[in-house]
């Protein structure tokens, strides 16, 4: 059964409905995950490839994060659509979906990363995967802050977490171009996995947050009479 985000606007009776603002932001995140769907899919198969072949922890990782942002912008899709657009619950479910990718990254790259450091196993070069991440770190930025505005309209606590997903892989992307670089240019083979390391530290607290519900849009903004949102993370500058 749905349950509708607002309370009665003004009279205090009756149902509140969504303003033509906050309907085509709806629309708007829905296409934007669209994007990033199709986007992270194609990513993701060539950065678990390529780290395969290089044999480097910190692509294949970029590779499964990119799949894990996937899973999220199919979560985004779902809420979104049909009577789940009005509905605290779906929210809510959405909102621990896209916690669940960051907590699904975290303990896997850890582990990949450490292991990769006691054994002195080297990664190879990598030209792909440098061409790879240095488009995520261009291309992800304007992803992630496009849903984050669009999460404001919304009040989307779950919109706001896949941009910041987005925005995680343009940092995970400079990590491990950096990674793939040093291990080119200097031979530093182990920055390869103090990336990956750095990426789960990140994914683990951004999951954190998310599942929290901490850091934006808390209020969702049905009508006209709903609170502004006042949270930093909410606001333009």
């Amino acid at each position: 059964m749905t349950e509708l985000i607002v309370q009665p606007a003004g009279s205090g009776t009756g149902p509140s409905y969504p303003t033509q603002q906050w309907l085509d932001a709806a629309k708007r995140a829905r296409a934007l995950s669209w994007l990033s769907l199709v986007w992270m899919g194609i990513e993701g198969g060539v950065a678990i490839l390529a780290g395969i072949v290089a044999g480097s922890i910190a692509l294949i990782g970029f590779g499964i994060d990119s799949g894990i942002e996937g899973i999220a912008s199919v979560v985004i899709i779902w809420r979104f659509t049909g009577a789940r657009m009005l509905s605290h619950a779906a929210e809510h479910r959405a909102q621990q979906l896209v916690a669940i990718q960051f907590f699904l990254l975290a303990p896997y790259v850890t582990f990949e990363a450490i292991q990769q450091l006691a054994s002195g196993e080297h990664p190879e070069v990598s030209a792909v995967g440098m061409v790879l991440t240095a488009s995520s770190v261009i291309g992800m930025p304007l992803l992630g802050v496009a849903k984050q505005r669009v999460a404001r309209t919304l009040g989307s606590q779950a919109t706001h977490g896949e941009g910041t997903q987005n925005l995680l892989c343009a940092y995970l992307a400079a990590a491990v171009f950096l990674g793939l670089a040093g291990n080119a240019l200097l031979g530093w083979w182990w920055l390869d996995s103090v990336a990956a390391l750095v990426i789960a530290g990140i994914a683990l607290r951004e999951g954190v947050q998310t599942w929290r519900g901490e850091g934006c849009c808390a209020a969702p903004a049905l009508s006209p009479e709903a609170p502004p949102c006042e949270d930093e993370c909410c606001s333009d500058g």
